[in-house]
C-alpha cells in the first residue's frame, strides 16, 4: 500500500531565550512567525511486522515511519519530516557509509546518501519485505556489490546489508558505518509534543553485546531496541556531523542542522580503524579496539539489525534476554574505587570462555557461582581510570564492559576540596572586578586560573560555567570538613559574595549578579587579552553582569549560605565569622530574593533546587516560623504552576533535564503524587542503565560545552552535571518503593559517574567529551560543581536483599553472619545509609557510620560510629522509615532535639541501637 508523507504542522516552540523583565508565574510560549516551506509530498509503501507499522520510501527503500503497534501519533523516526528531508545528503535508516582500499593503499570513501541515484529493485523471497541493490547509489568506482533487505522474520524486523567484492583484489573495510536516524528533533515543538512525540538514543557500545535502546521523552513504552545480527558488533558509535559545520574531508554528514533543538544522528559503526587512522586523534582511546574487515575477491558477507520493542523501558533487559543477547548487570554499578569490589552478573545463551582485562591487570574476576540463570562475578580493580573487561563466549560473540577505577571515595574528595581551595584559590591583589578572595575557573591543560573568558561567567565567579568550582568547594564540606578549607570558604562568602556577588543591603538585598567579571574596555583598556574573541553576545558588559534577573545563579549563592549554616550548627569550632543564625538568615534572604528578582525562571526547576526544600526544612526546626512561611508560601506557588502543567520541564532551552530533580522534590513534598510519579518517568527517559561507566546514570545534556567548555561544540557530554543532579530524585523514589530496583541502578550510576570528572590531583572537569574524535576529559572546571553537589548530598550505602541477585551493599562492603547483615560504609560521606528491607533512611548531620549490623529477624540495627573528634563532639542522628508499610524504629540513646537524636561521642566507637517499634 502506498501513502504520502508530508511535513509537519508548524508548532509553538517551548520558550523564549530571551527573558523579558518581569513575567507571572505562568507558562509562557514564543511563537516562530516565519513561514514553514513546502515540500513536494513522498510517495511510501505500508508494511507490517509483529511490533510495527512501517513505510519505505518508493524510490530510495529507506525508512521512513517506524510507528510502534499500540500508540497513537508516535513515530520512532522523524516521520513527519520525511519530505523536507527527501534531499541528497539527508541520511536515512537504510542508508550506508563505508570506507574502503586496495592494497594498502589511500582509503576512498562511499556513501548512499550522497548524491543518489535509481536503485535496482530485487525480487523478494522467503521473510523479504524488499530488497534492492544500491551500488549505484554509493558512487563512482566502489569495488563492492552491495545490496539491501528488509525482513520480518517470525514477526521481527530485520535491515540486512550484503556486501561482494566484484573486483580482483582483496578490499578492507576501514569504516562500515549504517545511520541510525531517529526523532530526538525538538525544534518546532513545545514541550508537550516534545514528550510524547520525541525520542532519545542511547547506546551501549558492547561490540556482539551491543545495541541501541531508543526511549520516548515522556518514559512510556514502548521502548525500541536495535540489536546486531551476527558479525554486526556495535563497535563504536559515531556522530554524523551537520554538512555546514563538518570537516572538509569530512564525507559522512547530514544537511539537518544540530543544536539545541536537535543533537542530531549517529552511525552504528561496525568497523571503525579508517576513523582512527584519519580523522580521530592517536590519544583518544576508544570504548573498542578499532578493526577493519577484509573481503577477498568474489566474497560475500552480511551485516545487519534487528528492531524490536520492549514494553517498558524496566524490561529493556528481559527483551534483551528474550531475543537471547548476553546481558551484563553491575552492581552497584560501573565506577569501581580501589579499596572497593564490585558484583558482575551474566546472562548469555552461551558460557564465557574468556575474560581480557585492558590495561592489564587493571580489573580482575572472580567466578561466585550462579542462580536463577546468572553468573555472578567479584571485580576488583587497581590503577586508575578507564578499563575495559571483554568477555569471551562459546559461540565467539565478544562483549565489552566499561569501568572507571578511582581512588577509595573519601580520598577522592579530599583530593577535589584541596584542588579547588589551592590550585584555584585566587586573591588577586588590585583586581579591578573585586573578585578576591575567590575560587574561579581553571584550564587543566594550560595549568592556570581563568581570570578572562570571552564567556564573562566563565571568570566572574556566576553562572553554572563560574559558580561551579567554588560550589564544589563548599558542598565537599557539607560531609568532610576540613578547618582550613572551611576558613577559605567563609572568606568567600563573606568578602566577595556578599561583598560584590551579592546585593546585601537595600530593596534588593539578597540579588545575585549574573557576573563579577565583565567586558568595558572603556573602563579597563589595559586589562583585557587582546588573544581573546570579545565580540560575541556572551561578553556582557557591566550592566548586564549586573543584572539580578538570571534566576539560575540563587541556588549557588544559597548552597554557600546554607552550608556553612550546617558546619556553624552542627560542628565544633570550624566556623568563627558568625553565628549559625547569620548564614541560614542569608540562605532564607537569597530564596526569597530570587522570587522577587528573578522571577522569571523560577517558573521551571532550577539545577541544585533541592537545595531550597533543605533550607526550609531547616528554617521550619530552627522555629524561624515567619520566614518558614514565607518561603513555604513562595514554593507553593512554584509547585501549584507546576501541578497545572503535564510536562513542567522547562527552562532558558527548548529542552533540558536540569529543572526535574527540583520539580521532584517540591512535587514529593507537597503531596502532589501523580505529578511526582510522571517526573520520575520522564526522568528514566533521557536516563538509562547500560554496562558503561560513560552511559549508566548518565543523564542527557549534549549542548553546555558551548557555555562552559574549552572545546565548545555540540556534542552528548558524559556526566556532565545532570547525572548526579538527576540522581537525587530517583534516590527519594527508590526510598519510597525499595522494589522498583531499578530507580536505584540508574540513581547510584548517577551519582557515582559524577566524580569520574575528578582527576588524580583533584581538577573536576564539566564533562566527558563522547565523540570518537577526542574521547578526553573537557580542561575547563566549567559547571561541574553542579554534579558534585548532586553527589554530595546523595552519596549512601545501600543496603538491598534483592530478589535474584541476594544480599547486595551499594557502596558498602558486607559480610553475613547468620542472620545478621553486617555493612561497613565505603561512600564518599558515611553518613548516610539506607536499609531496603526495612524502609529504613538513616542520616548524620553531625559524626561517621564506622559499621552497622542488620538483624533480619529482628529488624533491629546497631550503628557503630567513629569515636569523637576535636571538631565533632556530638553526634546528631535521624532516621525515618520511607516507605508506606515501613515499620517505625526507636533510638535507644540520645536526646531528641531539632527533630534529630543528638549524643555526645568520646574517645571510643558509640553504639546506637534502632529498634523497630
Amino acid at each position: 500500500m502506498n501513502r504520502v508523507l508530508r511535513p509537519l504542522p508548524l508548532l509553538a516552540l517551548a520558550i523564549a531565550t530571551a527573558a523579558p523583565t518581569v513575567l507571572p508565574l505562568a507558562a509562557v510560549q514564543a511563537q516562530d512567525e516565519k513561514p514553514r516551506k513546502v515540500y513536494p509530498p513522498i510517495i511510501t509503501t505500508e508494511m507490517t511486522t509483529q511490533d510495527f507499522n512501517l513505510a519505505l520510501r518508493a524510490d530510495t527503500q529507506t525508512l521512513a515511519s517506524l510507528a510502534p503497534k499500540g500508540v497513537s501519533a508516535f513515530d520512532f523516526v522523524p516521520a513527519g519530516r520525511e519530505a523536507e528531508r527527501a534531499a541528497n545528503g539527508y541520511v536515512h535508516i537504510g542508508d550506508l557509509h563505508l570506507r574502503l582500499r586496495t592494497g594498502g593503499g589511500a582509503w576512498q570513501d562511499y556513501n548512499s546518501s550522497a548524491l543518489r541515484k535509481q536503485i535496482t529493485a530485487l525480487r523478494g523471497g522467503k521473510d523479504v519485505l524488499a530488497a534492492a541493490d544500491i551500488t549505484t547509489s554509493m558512487g563512482e568506482g566502489i569495488p563492492l556489490k552491495v545490496e539491501r533487505r528488509w525482513l520480518n522474520e517470525d514477526g521481527v524486523l530485520a535491515m540486512r546489508f550484503t556486501l561482494e567484492n566484484t573486483s580482483a583484489e582483496a578490499v578492507e573495510i576501514g569504516v562500515l558505518g549504517m545511520p541510525m536516524v531517529f526523532d530526538n528533533i525538538i525544534l518546532d515543538r513545545d514541550l508537550d509534543a516534545a514528550h510524547q512525540e520525541a525520542s532519545f538514543v542511547d547506546p551501549y557500545i558492547g561490540r556482539d553485546a551491543g545495541y541501541l535502546q531508543v526511549t520516548r521523552l515522556s518514559g512510556e513504552g514502548p521502548a525500541l531496541l536495535v540489536l546486531p545480527e551476527k558479525g554486526t558488533p556495535l563497535e563504536a558509535y559515531k556522530p554524523i556531523y551537520e554538512k555546514a559545520w563538518a570537516k572538509k574531508d569530512d564525507n559522512f554528514t547530514d544537511l539537518s542542522p544540530r543544536g539545541q533543538v536537535s543533537e542530531g544522528f549517529y552511525d552504528w559503526t561496525v568497523a571503525s580503524k579508517g576513523f582512527a587512522e584519519k580523522e580521530w586523534s592517536k590519544a583518544s582511546r576508544q570504548w573498542n579496539e578499532p578493526t577493519s574487515i577484509t573481503l577477498q575477491p568474489g566474497e560475500r558477507r552480511s551485516f545487519g539489525v534487528k528492531f524490536v520493542t520492549a514494553p517498558s523501558i524496566r524490561a529493556i533487559e528481559d527483551t534483551l534476554v528474550a531475543h537471547k543477547r548476553p546481558v551484563a548487570v553491575g552492581i552497584p554499578g560501573y565506577v569501581l574505587p580501589t579499596d572497593q569490589s564490585a558484583s558482575l552478573f551474566l546472562k548469555a545463551p552461551s558460557k564465557v570462555t574468556g575474560i581480557e582485562s585492558f590495561p592489564e591487570g587493571a580489573l580482575s574476576l572472580s567466578e561466585e557461582g550462579s542462580g536463577e540463570g546468572w553468573a555472578r562475578y567479584q571485580v576488583k580493580a587497581s590503577g586508575w581510570g578507564r578499563a575495559r573487561l571483554t568477555l569471551t563466549y562459546a559461540d565467539g560473540q565478544k562483549q565489552t564492559v566499561s569501568y572507571y577505577i578511582t581512588k577509595p571515595m573519601e580520598k577522592v574528595v579530599a583530593d577535589l576540596g584541596h584542588f579547588t581551595t589551592h590550585q584555584q584559590w585566587f586573591e588577586g591583589k588590585g583586581d579591578p572586578f573585586h573578585r578576591t578572595p575567590a575560587i574561579l575557573s581553571y584550564d587543566r591543560e594550560e595549568n592556570r586560573i581563568l581570570t578572562q573568558d570571552g564567556r564573562v561567567w566563565v571568570a566572574g565567579m556566576s553562572d553554572e560555567g563560574g559558580a561551579g568550582s567554588w560550589v564544589a568547594a563548599a558542598i565537599k564540606q557539607l560531609d568532610n570538613p576540613d578547618p582550613e578549607e572551611v576558613a577559605r570558604i567563609e572568606r568567600l562568602v563573606d568578602e566577595t559574595v556578599l561583598g560584590t556577588l551579592q546585593i546585601d543591603e537595600g530593596e534588593h538585598k539578597g540579588g545575585v549578579k549574573k557576573s563579577i567579571f565583565y567586558y568595558e574596555p572603556e573602563e579597563f583598556p589595559d586589562y583585557y587579552d587582546p588573544k581573546i574573541d570579545w565580540s560575541s553576545w556572551t561578553a556582557w558588559n557591566k550592566e548586564h553582569s549586573n543584572d539580578l534577573g538570571r534566576t539560575y545563579n540563587y541556588p549557588h549563592v544559597a548552597i554557600g549560605h546554607w552550608v556553612l549554616y550546617r558546619l556553624a550548627r552542627d560542628s565544633e569550632g570550624l566556623v568563627t565569622r558568625h553565628d549559625w543564625k547569620f548564614y541560614l538568615k542569608w540562605a532564607y534572604v537569597t530564596s526569597v530574593a530570587m522570587m522577587r528578582d528573578a522571577p522569571y525562571y523560577a517558573r521551571f526547576g532550577l539545577m541544585e533546587g533541592d537545595v531550597f526544600l533543605d533550607i526550609l526544612k531547616d528554617l521550619e526546626r530552627e522555629g524561624m516560623s515567619e520566614e518558614a512561611a514565607n518561603m513555604k508560601r513562595l514554593m507553593t506557588e512554584r509547585a501549584d504552576h507546576w501541578r497545572s502543567l503535564k510536562y513542567p520541564f522547562g527552562s532558558e532551552m527548548a529542552w533540558d533535564s536540569t529543572g526535574q530533580p527540583e520539580v521532584y522534590a517540591w512535587m514529593d513534598h507537597f503531596g502532589y503524587e501523580p505529578q511526582a510519579e510522571a517526573t520520575r518517568e520522564v526522568i528514566l527517559g533521557y536516563d538509562p542503565t547500560i554496562p558503561s561507566w560513560g552511559y549508566n546514570g548518565n543523564a542527557r545534556r549534549y549542548w553546555d560545552f558551548l557555555y562552559g567548555g574549552k572545546v565548545s561544540r555540540i556534542e552528548r557530554q558524559i556526566h556532565h552535571y545532570g547525572s548526579a543532579l538527576n540522581a537525587v530524585p530517583l534516590f527519594t523514589a527508590y526510598r519510597k518503593n525499595p522494589k522498583d530496583f531499578h530507580l536505584l541502578r540508574v540513581a547510584y550510576g548517577g551519582m557515582m559517574g559524577g566524580i569520574t570528572n575528578i582527576d588524580q590531583e583533584g581538577f573536576g572537569s564539566a564533562a566527558f567529551h563522547s565523540y570518537p574524535d577526542m574521547m578526553q576529559w573537557d580542561a575547563i572546571t566549567g559547571d561541574y560543581g553542579m554534579g558534585f553537589y548532586g553527589h554530595a548530598i546523595t552519596a549512601a550505602t545501600y543496603l538491598v536483599d534483592h530478589p535474584e541477585f541476594g544480599w547486595l551493599g551499594l557502596g558498602g562492603k558486607l559480610e553475613t553472619k547468620g542472620d545478621t547483615i553486617h555493612v561497613v560504609p565505603q561512600d564518599g560521606a558515611r553518613r548516610r545509609l539506607f536499609i531496603a528491607p526495612a524502609g529504613l533512611w538513616i542520616t548524620l548531620e553531625a559524626g561517621k557510620i564506622a559499621s552497622a549490623d542488620y538483624d533480619t529477624k529482628t529488624g533491629e540495627v546497631r550503628l557503630t560510629l567513629d569515636p569523637a573528634s576535636a571538631i565533632t563532639p556530638r553526634a546528631r542522628l535521624l532516621f525515618e522509615t520511607t516507605t508506606k508499610d515501613g515499620t517505625p524504629y526507636a533510638s535507644d540513646t540520645g536526646t531528641l532535639e531539632r527533630g534529630a537524636y543528638a549524643f555526645n561521642l568520646d574517645s571510643a566507637p558509640k553504639v546506637v541501637t534502632l529498634s523497630p517499634r
